[in-house]
C-alpha cells in the first residue's frame, strides 16, 4: 500500500529538513555558548534557570518520542533505525538525549533515497517519521525556544542594555519558534491533493502571521519578568492550569494510554500560553477567537503593570535599550496585525475541503496500514500509535 501515502519529497523539502536540523544544531550551540556566557558573567541564578529550561524541555521531547518509538516499531525500518534497534541502542539514545538526532538521520535517509531513485524507499516510514519529527520539534519549541526566547528579552530589559549575543540568541530563538510551526503546518498541507500544497507565498505568510503573534506575547511576558520576576512562575500557573482543563474539556484523543494524553494535554496548555493550537475539531474560530481574546487581555494587563512599576518606581528609571513608548504601542500593534494576517491567510491560503473532498482526502493522509496488499476486509482493531495521532492532527486540521 505504498503507492497510497502522499509523500513526494522534492529537492526543496529536502533542503528544508536540512535548514531545520541547522537550526537545531546552531540552537544547541548558542545554547550551550549562552551557559558559559552566564558562568563568566557570574550569573548562576540565571544559569541554572536556563539549564533547567533545557533539561526539562528535552526530557518532555524524549518522553513523548520514547513513547511514540515503542508504539510504532513496525516503522523502524530505515538502515540507521534498524543499527539502532539490532544493538539495542534505542534506550541509551532517549537516556542520552539524542532521539531527535535519531529521527532527524532517519528522514534525510529515506529523503535522499528518494531523490536517488532507489528502490528501498519507505513511503508509509517516511510519513510518519516526519510527522512525529516536526511534532515533537514542535513541543521543543514551545517548551524550550520559546520560554528561552523570553528569559534573553528579559535580561535584555533588565540589564537596560542590548548586548550583541543575547540580540542574536534572541533572534536566532525567534526564527526557530516561527520555522518549527511553519513546518509543522507544511507537514499537515503535505498529506493533501496536490492543489492545497503550500507555496512560497503562503509559506511566507503564515510565517510571518506566527512571528508577529508569537513575538508580541513573548515580549509582553519578558516584560512583566523583567519587573516581577518572582510571580512569572505564579502567572504561568494561572493561565496553565485553565488551559490543560480546557483540553481535557474538548475530548483531546492523541494518545493511547490515559498517562500519555495526560501528558498531552498539559503540553498544548504550555504551547497555548504562547501560540494558539487547535487540537480537536469543530467550531475553530470561536475556540480561536476567545483564546486570542484571552491573550490580548492578559498582554495588556502584562505590558500594563511592567509600565505601573517602571513609572512609579523610580529604580527603574534607567537608560531603557528602547524607547517605551514605543516598545508598548509597537507590541500592541504588531499582535494586531498578526491576527489581522492570520484572518486574511485563512481566508485566502487555508485549504477549504467540502466534505466529498475530504472523503477523498483523508484516506490518502491517515490510512497508513502495514498490511499486506491482498488484505482486503475492512480493519475493526481500533485505531492506535503513529496512525492514530495522524488521523487526530488530519481531523483538526480542517476544523
Amino acid at each position: 500500500m505504498e503507492e497510497d501515502f502522499p509523500f513526494n519529497y522534492s529537492v526543496v523539502d529536502v533542503l528544508l529538513q536540512i535548514v531545520g536540523l541547522i537550526l537545531f544544531v546552531s540552537d544547541l550551540v548558542l545554547d550551550v555558548w549562552a551557559m558559559y556566557s552566564l558562568y563568566i558573567d557570574g550569573a548562576y541564578i540565571s544559569m541554572g534557570l536556563f539549564i533547567f529550561l533545557l533539561l526539562g524541555s528535552s526530557v518532555l521531547v524524549h518522553v513523548f518520542s520514547w513513547i511514540w518509538y515503542s508504539d510504532g516499531e513496525e516503522y523502524q525500518q530505515t538502515e540507521v533505525d534498524k543499527f539502532v534497534k539490532k544493538h539495542s541502542l534505542l534506550k541509551p539514545v532517549h537516556v542520552l538525549q539524542l532521539g531527535v538526532f535519531l529521527r532527524y538521520t532517519s528522514i534525510l535517509e529515506i529523503s535522499i533515497n528518494h531523490l536517488l531513485n532507489r528502490d528501498d524507499f519507505l513511503k508509509a516510514v517516511a510519513v510518519h517519521l516526519t510527522h512525529d519529527l516536526l511534532m515533537l520539534r514542535l513541543f521543543e519549541t514551545f517548551s524550550e525556544s520559546a520560554p528561552q526566547l523570553t528569559f534573553m528579552i528579559t535580561v535584555i530589559f533588565e540589564r537596560e542594555e542590548l548586548d550583541p549575543f543575547t540580540a542574536v540568541k534572541a533572534i536566532a530563538s525567534a526564527l526557530t519558534v516561527a520555522f518549527s510551526v511553519l513546518m509543522y503546518h507544511r507537514a499537515m498541507r503535505e498529506s493533501l491533493p496536490d492543489k492545497n500544497k503550500m507555496g512560497w507565498r503562503s509559506s511566507a505568510f503564515y510565517f510571518l502571521w506566527n512571528l508577529l503573534l508569537i513575538g508580541p506575547r513573548i515580549t509582553a511576558v519578558a516584560l512583566f519578568a523583567s519587573v516581577l520576576p518572582v510571580f512569572v512562575v505564579a502567572h504561568f500557573l494561572t493561565l496553565w492550569m485553565p488551559f490543560v482543563l480546557w483540553a481535557w474539556r474538548q475530548r483531546t484523543d492523541f494518545m493511547d494510554s490515559p498517562g500519555g494524553e495526560w501528558l498531552y494535554r498539559a503540553t498544548v496548555g504550555l504551547i497555548w500560553y504562547f501560540n494558539w493550537f487547535n487540537v480537536s475539531k469543530g467550531n475553530t474560530k470561536r475556540r480561536s477567537i476567545i483564546y486570542h481574546g484571552i491573550m490580548l487581555l492578559d498582554s495588556g494587563l502584562l505590558i500594563g503593570l511592567w509600565w505601573w512599576i517602571r513609572v512609579s518606581d523610580t529604580s527603574c528609571r534607567g537608560p531603557f535599550p528602547i524607547n517605551p513608548y514605543v516598545l508598548v504601542s509597537g507590541n500592541i500593534f504588531l499582535y494586531i496585525v498578526g491576527l489581522a494576517l492570520k484572518a486574511i491567510y485563512y481566508k485566502w491560503f487555508h485549504p477549504k475541503l467540502n466534505e466529498h473532498a475530504r472523503v477523498e482526502a483523508e484516506p490518502a493522509c491517515m490510512q497508513m496500514s502495514m498490511d499486506e496488499p491482498d488484505s482486503s476486509s475492512p480493519q475493526t482493531q481500533p485505531v492506535s500509535g503513529a496512525e492514530k495521532r495522524r488521523r487526530n492532527l488530519a481531523t483538526t486540521f480542517f476544523s
